[in-house]
């Protein structure tokens, strides 16, 4: 369940072993057609509350029911987006460990405080980001994976 990238199964264990432990560095992977995959340690803030968690998937396509997270919405609306990152897009970090805070802004893009890796859909393109980076979740921007604006002109609307 460890391997599970949306942290949608989790498991306690029994046997008085240690629990799920949190990633050393925090990593954020912008997939190909799909969501973001966040590690580390999360704070992710939504409509209902605070959830402290080590994996999560959130929404990019700005189609899913459970905003922020991810529920495969954009395989319905046949979201294309490769993926990829632009190594000037973010300034250097320190580190990428501590603190992962995601806030999703009303109707709007999700900003992200904390030192994170930014890995691109290849897989191979990596970017040290901090302390605040704005990704978009209304699956318009021109300069995906992160915010340009354009959520303001297509009306999307998420709590």
């Amino acid at each position: 369940m460890q391997h599970c990238p949306t942290g949608a199964l989790h498991f306690r264990r029994e046997d008085g072993g240690a629990p799920e432990q949190v990633a050393q560095r925090n990593e954020v992977r912008s997939s190909t057609d799909g969501p973001l995959y966040l590690h580390g340690d999360l704070e992710i803030h939504t409509s209902s509350g605070v959830v402290h968690d080590t994996r999560a998937a959130l929404c990019r396509c700005g189609a899913s029911l459970n905003k922020p997270f991810c529920d495969n919405s954009h395989l319905r609306i046949g979201f294309r987006d490769r993926g990829d990152v632009s190594l000037a897009a973010s300034s250097a970090s320190q580190g990428a460990s501590g603190p992962l805070r995601v806030l999703p802004h009303e109707n709007g893009p999700f900003v992200i405080e904390g030192a994170f890796t930014l890995v691109g859909g290849d897989g191979a393109t990596t970017v040290n980001c901090a302390p605040r980076t704005a990704f978009c979740r209304c699956g318009q921007s021109r300069n995906k994976p992160f915010c340009d604006g354009s959520h303001s002109q297509t009306g999307f609307t998420a709590p």
